[in-house]
């Protein structure tokens, strides 16, 4: 097997993968996650701005539809995303489900193959990580009141973010 300039050894297959599972994520899974953080919690609690219910409606859909995906195309019957130990794949993937579940989508409820894979991201990440990495995004619901000042400011690069 080929090595870098580090001695380590390189596994293609597993590298494409990964690759793959990114230039995935950051168009379809990451934006459905950032949407349901921003229309569950920071445009009503952050911003005091209402979202409608059918478009939160239609955005929760959407990531039920995109968890399912992600399920059957990239995590299929493997311990990780790209076989059966931890990769970057797996890192950026659970920093994206948390958003939601800061957001207070149970996510992972009704998916134990995706579950069971959480547990296993927590558990190769050590659980005290696990939870100091996703701290902040699990207190979103706490957050006070933009200052409207900011609120101003903010509100058109939000809005362009999450369409």
């Amino acid at each position: 097997m080929p090595e870098d300039e580090s001695g380590c050894k390189l596994d293609l297959q597993a590298r494409a993968c990964v690759d793959e599972y990114l230039a995935w994520q950051h168009t379809t899974l990451r934006r459905s996650c950032l949407q349901a953080l921003w229309h569950k919690v920071m445009f009503p609690v952050f911003l005091r701005e209402q979202v409608s219910p059918k478009l939160l409606a239609t955005m929760l859909a959407e990531l039920d539809e995109l968890l399912q995906l992600f399920e059957d195309k990239f995590l299929q019957n493997k311990a990780f995303l790209v076989g059966s130990h931890i990769s970057l794949a797996d890192l950026v993937a659970i920093t994206e489900l948390m958003h939601p579940v800061g957001a207070g989508c149970q996510v992972f409820e009704g998916r134990p193959k995706l579950a069971a894979w959480r547990q296993r991201v927590e558990a190769a990440v050590g659980e005290d990580l696990f939870w100091e990495a996703h701290e902040v995004i699990m207190k979103a619901k706490d957050f006070p009141p933009a200052d409207p000042t900011i609120k101003q400011k903010i509100m058109p690069g939000m809005l362009a973010m999450i369409r």
